[in-house]
């Protein structure tokens, strides 16, 4: 059975995700995306006999990267960002952390994500769509057999990722979410960055920018 499991971590509580496929016996792998704290997602491995093969990272803005640096090193996990957001890896400006008075440990990049992209860690199966808009080198994670999205910061319950950040663009935003998200065929489970859960079916049909677009 596919298990998804979300850890708030790190300053602006991100919703880590851990998923895996249960019933693989000590060591089951897993991914994490987009860990902001190290500490805690250790622990849940720990406590579950989960081993983390992949760190997928939907942007590069600090909230979303921090723990990423001593999760890799704890674990021997692949890195996948996409280039336009690689910076951030080892740049505190790029990934906003300078702004705030923060420091992101630096971290090497191990896959670059393109568009399209498919790609298995830890047995599930991944597709990559590149959204920007939030950010130049945003990226969504699909899993089409289980229908789930990790969404990152593109898309939220009845909200969507804010436009006025450097690399942050509304018009690229609102044509990701049109034409990149919500033309996909069918409903899915939406694992946002923040906040709740929700379903793709639901935000066609009341998310705000359906109806009022997206400002700057």
């Amino acid at each position: 059975m596919f298990k998804t499991v979300s850890i708030p971590t790190g300053p602006l509580m991100v919703n880590t995700y851990i998923a895996w496929y249960e019933g693989q016996g000590e060591d089951t792998p897993c991914v994490v995306v987009d860990p902001a704290n190290s500490g805690k997602v250790m622990r849940f491995l720990n406590e579950h006999g989960l081993s983390c093969r992949a760190i997928l990272l939907t942007h590069g803005h600090f909230d979303h990267i921090m723990g990423v640096a001593k999760l890799r090193e704890a674990t021997g996990a692949r890195v996948y960002i996409n280039k336009l957001d690689a910076n951030a890896m080892k740049d505190d400006g790029a990934s906003l952390a300078k702004m705030v008075g923060l420091r992101v440990d630096p971290s090497k990049v191990d896959v670059f994500v393109g568009d399209g992209m498919e790609f298995t860690e830890a047995g599930i199966a991944f597709r990559a769509i590149h959204t920007p808009g939030h950010t130049k080198g945003g990226v969504c994670y699909i899993v089409e057999s289980e229908r789930v999205i990790f969404s990152g910061d593109t898309l939220f319950r009845l909200s969507y990722g804010r436009t006025d950040l450097d690399g942050g663009n509304a018009g690229e935003l609102y044509e990701s979410l049109m034409y990149r998200l919500f033309t996909l065929q069918g409903d899915y489970r939406v694992l946002p960055g923040h906040d709740a859960e929700t379903t793709l079916d639901f935000e066609r049909q009341n998310n705000p920018c359906i109806h009022n677009g997206i400002m700057e």
